[in-house]
Parts: C-alpha cells; structure tokens; sequence
C-alpha cells in the first residue's frame, strides 16, 4: 500500500474567520489520523485571504498537541523568509514537544506577493545558490556539526527530518544533491512534473539519512457519493484558482452551480492545467483516479489535499481518499 498523507492550509470561508480555521484544521487533523493519514503538514503563506496557516511553526505545534500518533510538519516553510537558525530553534522546539512527530519541508518560494515578501525583512536574493546554502546551514544547525560555531538551542542533534519541496527542476535538483526526499507540487504546478520526478532520481546521492530517491506528490482530492456533488464542490478551489491568477486573491468561496460553464477559454486553460492531477467524483472514481496515478508515476508517497468549502463536505473527501488507498 502506498502511504498517504495530508496537507491543509487551514482555508478560511467566506464570511468566517481564521479562529474558525483553526478548529476546522485541528478537527481534520484529528479524522485523518484515524483514517491512516501518515502525516499531516501545513503550508506558509502569507497575505492571503483565504489562508490561516501563515505563522506555520505555531500551527504544527497546536495541531501536534490535539493529536497523538500522525506525524505534523511543515508543507512547507519558505525558507528564504526567514533565518536558519530561528527556523532550527522552532523545530527543534517541537521536536522536543513532540518528538517522533515532527517534519520540515523547506520551499524556496517567498509564499506570498513581492510587497509582503519585503515586509517579512529578509533580503529578497536572486542568487540560485542562497536557497541551497541556507538549507545546508539549517541542517547544520540541527546536527552535530563542526562547521557551526552558533548553536541552535533546542534544535542541535535533534532528528527532525528535512524534506525538499518544489514545483520546478531546481527543487528536484536540490534534493538530490542533499540526498533528502522530495515533494513535488503536482496538486497546483503539474506541468514539470514528470520530468522534475525523472531528474531527483537519476542525479540522486545516497546520504546518511535516505539510501535511495523518495517522491511524494501532491494531489487533488474532491470525492462525494455522487459525481455532481463532487463537480460542487470542486468549483470552491476553481473559483479560488481563477481569483489568485487574477490577482484578487479571495477567501474560500461558496461552491456555485454552473461555475466552470461560465468562464472564458483561459480561465478554463487555467483550470484544465491545474487540475490534471486531481480526482473529481464519486468513491469509486476516486480510487481509479489515485492507483492510475500511483501507477503513472510510481509515487512513494501521496499528499491528498481537498480545498472544500463545507468542512463535513472536506471530511467526506478525505475520508474518500483514505478508503480509496486503502482497499
């Protein structure tokens, strides 16, 4: 069976808030582990309407002490916010918390506009090299290492797993220079997907903590009992997308009939390139659609997400999910 986990950017609805986001994220979190979720991450964004989980270190750390058993990481932190070091001292804060249970997948994306990205005072850097020099410094930091003359207090020689996340060849290309799993970006930037996936395994380097290449890839889940509530249902995400590659990012719309059917030719390309991994159906479409993938791909590991304004609704979809992969 191969493993699945979650991912959730704690979605704020129309007309509710980020408190309400919070117990929603937890209460999904709390489900998915019963399911059989291996992990549950949280993605940093910020400035965004419809996006709770910008403070992501904070989020894991509430979802990590309202479960027991499911892993909590990050999906990802975007590392060129922030410094090294602050990021070693927050994990190994909750790997201290939690330990066992704590990942860090590390982007490279500033995760937000480039206003808000120069609000959060780090230099913007053009330079390819910064990202990987930074993640060398944090794995440092969290090692034993002779190189680092400043410790990470708590964070040195903790085990909290690094992960490389991407949505291009230079993820893929980090990844397999560090010898740390990779998860690609394939529910929302699928078009390099497949050659990104062929790059991190053909160039990959064994290292101490992964012998050989570990893909997860992310995927688009709207599952319901009937094809056209799931169609429903999708249209939230839809609108969302169109919305931010318009430039009016929203907050997760109510889901509305005949949505698709009214946009224009490239919105619909917009969609058509999005969803190209994505399930929209019923149970048994579902599992077609994820083994088909699986198959495609030869996926270590899934990363279900489901962008569904309804929570119950979102609850159905992943519970869908986990049945699918299971049987």
């Amino acid at each position: 069976m191969t493993p699945f986990s979650a991912l959730d950017l704690s979605p704020i609805t129309q007309g509710s808030d980020a408190a309400h986001s919070f117990r929603n994220t937890l209460d999904l979190a709390r489900h998915a582990e019963r399911w059989g979720y291996r992990r549950f991450w949280l993605a940093e964004h910020h400035g965004m309407p419809g996006i709770a989980s910008a403070a992501t270190a904070v989020l894991i750390g509430h979802v990590a002490g309202g479960t027991s058993t499911i892993r909590v990481g990050a999906g990802g932190i975007m590392l060129p916010n922030h410094s090294p070091l602050v990021i070693a001292e927050q994990f190994g804060t909750l790997e201290s918390l939690y330990p066992g249970r704590i990942d860090l997948g590390l982007g490279r994306a500033p995760g937000s506009d480039q206003r808000t990205a120069q609000a959060l005072r780090r230099n913007l850097s053009s330079d390819p090299n910064e990202f990987p020099r930074d993640v060398q410094e944090l794995a440092d930091y969290l090692s034993v290492s002779p190189r680092q003359a400043v410790r990470a207090v708590p964070g040195t020689g903790l085990n909290v797993p690094l992960w490389i996340l991407g949505s291009s060849l230079f993820g893929a290309q980090v990844a397999a220079v560090f010898g740390l799993p990779f998860a690609f970006a394939s529910h929302f930037a699928p078009a390099q997907m497949i050659p990104a996936i062929e790059l991190y395994r053909s160039e990959f380097r064994a290292s101490r903590d992964l012998a050989k290449p570990y893909v997860m890839l992310g995927f688009n889940v709207f599952g319901a009992d009937s094809r056209e509530q799931a169609k429903f249902l999708a249209t939230s995400m839809q609108q969302a997308f169109v919305n931010l590659r318009s430039g009016r990012p929203s907050q997760l719309q109510p889901p509305a009939e005949g949505y698709v059917e009214g946009l224009g030719p490239q919105e619909r390309a917009i969609l058509d390139q999005v969803l190209s991994c994505a399930s929209i159906g019923t149970p048994e479409m579902v599992r077609a659609d994820l083994h088909h993938f699986i198959k495609q791909t030869g996926a270590d590991e899934l990363m279900i997400t489901s962008q569904i304004f309804d929570h119950a609704a979102r609850l159905r979809s992943f519970e869908i999910a986990a049945e699918a992969l299971t049987s």
